[in-house]
């Protein structure tokens, strides 16, 4: 029994975790508009009638969302389109230069735009190369990814030149440590980001020798 529950549980939980994470991806799209869209739908009679086993009150909540997610879709393929023309490329470029002269506003402004054309934008090999580095302490040691120099007051104070490295938590990615490192003390490795971050994740039980298996556990 035990070995069915466990092979149950392995199936089941990537698909419940897939489902929570969609369901919080449309309600965080949606809550902003949603108290509008059920208005309008209840005020014109749009929907007011149950379907199947949902309440009217339900149909019109789960109408709203839809109708919301299809606006919202359509909205940005329209931006897409119209940031090609050269007109809204110079809107674009003085709203840039606006958001750059408002204290406090053009600070979160300009570091979040430097770190989305980072990520998607730039042709670097940020987070390409996976190391291995001490911490918490000497003699023990964890995988990294690389992002890039460390700033050159960090690498002049530090008496050489430092590496920024990032070091994911397990099992969540999304937090980690961003450590400074010479050269000389990375171990450098013939990993791919992806497996790197499977080892992670998993809490190192997947590792480029022994791959995810649904097979029954033994």
């Amino acid at each position: 029994m035990k070995k069915y529950f466990i092979t149950g549980l392995v199936i089941l939980l990537p698909l419940a975790v897939t489902i929570a994470i969609v369901v919080f991806i449309v309600n965080f799209l949606t809550k902003p508009f949603i108290g509008v869209v059920s208005s309008f739908l209840t005020e014109f009679d749009i929907v007011n009638k149950g379907f199947l086993f949902l309440s009217p009150q339900q149909v019109v909540l789960y109408g709203s969302k839809f109708l919301i997610l299809v606006c919202l879709f359509l909205f940005t393929l329209f931006l897409g389109m119209i940031a090609r023309w050269f007109f809204f490329k110079a809107l674009l470029s003085l709203s840039d230069k606006i958001l750059h002269r408002i204290p406090l506003i053009n600070k979160v402004y300009k570091t979040t735009q430097e770190i989305i054309k980072t990520i998607f934008v730039t042709d670097k090999s940020s987070f390409k190369q996976v190391v291995m580095v001490p911490f918490p302490r000497g003699g023990s040691y964890v995988m990294g990814l690389v992002s890039r120099e460390a700033p050159h007051t960090c690498s002049e104070k530090g008496g050489g030149e430092l590496y920024s490295v990032l070091v994911p938590t397990t099992p969540n990615p999304t937090t980690g440590f961003l450590l400074m490192y010479k050269k000389e003390e990375m171990i450098f490795l013939d990993l791919k980001p992806e497996q790197a971050i499977k080892y992670i994740v998993s809490c190192g039980v997947i590792t480029p020798e022994h791959p995810a298996s649904l097979s029954q556990p033994k």
